[in-house]
């Protein structure tokens, strides 16, 4: 359940010339407050105040809840006014995240944290991060997910803000969750709850005491979970804060099928959906009709089960964000206007002496001049929005497959018949992420990995990924060169030699041992995603080199057969003997002597 902290620690703020203490987001504050708005006697600054608790406390009508934050964001501009700047567009952002636009609420929370920064406002700042890496996180992109949180975490650490920080640490809890780093996750909930306990914040609380139970949950400590989660849905209820109860009722589900009892399970789960549908939440209404439909299959009511799987993949397809901008098309029109404009003053002017009519004539040489300017600038402009754009879609796809994107507007899968593929990965990683700073855990594979990097682009290898602490690259996917084999196995030893050569450094990089495996065999290659895509090889070759790595030791390369064949000309291995690999029997594996 991810927490939606950002909100209310704003809050606290949001009423502070109002009342002394609140605890969450209020309708019926919303409702009074409507009132005074209607009356339209407020000067520019109570409205500001008045339009960032309207839109805040809103929860009802979503969409009405936005128009006051653009109303906000409108007037703060105008008022050069960057708190109440960085306050609209973190509003706009969400409610945008909450009516499923995640694209707009991303590019909102990036003004806000821009904002925030110009007004020196530390608070908001770091709460502004930890929204942007919230929605990083349910983009599925863990890497800028867990850069962002742990910028937010520094920022507020530096700030007074207790509550902004216990909930940037939550949320970070939340993405550890979701990866199923479960005793990282339990420390950082845990950190949490401590500090909303000691500032007497229900809210904060609640949702520490939910996240709790869902790791019980997910560890399969039934009792201790389903303790935790029904004391948060108690507060939360209370509260009037149906987000959150959506997905915790879901768990409760979960937990009650484990037990066998599928009635109850289907309570919960109708429960979740009925909440979501009242308060609009698309995206916890896909989740809750994918429960429902799992629980009817489960229970053997398949037609059941279909209809709510219909109803979960069309509002999990309602989440999209759609722009489309349409500037040449309207310069256009304006010119169109002018030329017509200009032909009726001439028209009117047609009796007048030949001075007015030269007078007239380089008005409308001024006037196309100007026109042909703008759209000049807008051609250049648009040209370096292009090229951007193509530079970007290179750092996400090999060129080939950029170019055939660009071209096609799709990628067709292609198979190769020989790709030599690579994972790496470090030892004992999990167990020292427990035991480190997040920032400098990230900070330490942020080396390693661009290191690997580097290696990979010399000996021309597509990078494929990278999986927590696993990195995966491939040899061989755009050219046929018997070379690239060798290629493959000159990185890996030059990835193994940085690593060593790191293992002593007297730096405050955390080091690693690293393993290495190799296997060359037949791949699938394409993309996925229609929105954010992503490059990827499929098929048992990459299972088996995945399978190298897992069977190597630390600091060796682990060949397989097909993979030694092809450079033990060159290269001196140790033949290991058949080593029983699961789901494919017994495999000749070779230690690359380095």
């Amino acid at each position: 359940m991810r927490f939606q902290g950002r909100a209310y620690c704003i809050f606290l703020v949001l009423l502070c010339f109002i009342t002394h203490f609140v605890s969450a987001q209020d309708q019926k504050v919303a409702d009074s407050l409507a009132k005074i708005y209607r009356e339209g006697v407020q000067d520019d600054t109570d409205k500001l105040e008045l339009l960032r608790n309207l839109s805040f406390n809103e929860v009802k009508d979503l969409n009405l809840a936005l128009r006051y934050a653009e109303e906000l964001i409108s007037l703060a501009k105008r008022q050069g006014n960057y708190i109440y700047l960085y306050r609209g567009y973190l509003q706009k952002g969400n409610k945008k995240r909450l009516l499923g636009d995640l694209d707009e609420a991303l590019d909102a929370y990036f003004k806000s944290a821009e904002a925030a920064s110009k007004a020196n406002f530390l608070s908001g700042e770091g709460t502004a991060y930890g929204a942007i890496a919230d929605i990083y996180s349910i983009s599925n992109n863990q890497r800028n997910a867990s850069l962002y949180y742990n910028k937010a975490i520094s920022t507020l650490r530096r700030s007074k803000d207790s509550v902004a920080l216990a909930s940037a640490i939550s949320n970070a809890g939340d993405e550890l969750l979701n990866t199923k780093h479960y005793d990282s996750a339990l420390l950082y909930f845990k950190e949490s709850k401590r500090i909303f306990e000691k500032l007497n914040y229900p809210i904060g609380y609640a949702y520490s005491l939910g996240n709790i139970g869902m790791v019980y949950a997910n560890l399969g400590v039934n009792p201790l979970a389903e303790k935790y989660i029904n004391e948060a849905i108690g507060i939360l209820e209370n509260a009037g804060d149906y987000y959150p109860i959506c997905e915790y009722l879901l768990s409760m589900a979960d937990i009650y099928r484990d037990k066998g009892e599928d009635h109850i399970a289907l309570n919960y789960a109708h429960r979740s959906l009925e909440l979501a549908r009242q308060y609009r939440l698309k995206e916890q209404i896909s989740d809750a009709d994918l429960k429902l439909s799992e629980l009817y299959e489960q229970t053997g009511n398949p037609a059941e089960s279909f209809k709510y799987y219909k109803d979960h993949i069309v509002y999990r397809d309602s989440v999209n964000d759609i722009k489309s901008v349409q500037k040449m098309a309207d310069l256009r029109t304006d010119y169109e206007l002018a030329q017509k404009q200009v032909e009726v003053d001439l028209l009117n002017k047609k009796k007048q002496n030949q001075q007015i009519i030269v007078i007239s004539l380089f008005i409308i040489l001024g006037l196309t001049t100007v026109i042909l300017a703008t759209l000049f600038w807008y051609y250049k402009a648009i040209s370096r929005e292009k090229e951007k754009s193509e530079l970007l879609l290179l750092n996400i796809l090999p060129a080939e497959t950029a170019k055939e994107l660009e071209q096609n507007g799709k990628v067709e899968a292609v198979k190769i018949d020989q790709v030599s593929v690579l994972f790496s990965d470090f030892i004992e990683f999990s167990k020292l992420a427990a035991q480190v700073e997040p920032e400098q855990l990230v900070k330490s594979l942020d080396y390693y990995f661009k290191g690997f990097d580097e290696i990979a682009t010399r000996y021309g290898l597509e990078k494929i990924k990278t999986i927590g602490d696993s990195y995966m690259c491939a040899s061989g996917l755009h050219t046929s060169d018997q070379k690239n084999v060798k290629h493959v196995i000159y990185a890996a030893k030059e990835m193994i030699e940085l690593v060593d050569n790191e293992l002593n450094a007297p730096d405050d990089i955390i080091h690693f041992k690293v393993r290495i495996g190799i296997h060359t065999g037949p791949v699938v290659a394409g993309i996925v995603g229609t929105k954010k895509w992503q490059y990827d090889i499929w098929g048992d070759t990459v299972n088996i080199a995945s399978r190298m790595e897992s069977m190597s030791n630390p600091g060796r390369v682990n060949l397989s057969e097909t993979t030694y064949q092809q450079i033990n000309d060159e290269f001196s291995c140790e033949y290991r003997g058949e080593i029983e690999v699961k789901n494919h029997g017994a495999l000749k594996m070779y230690f690359l002597v380095q």
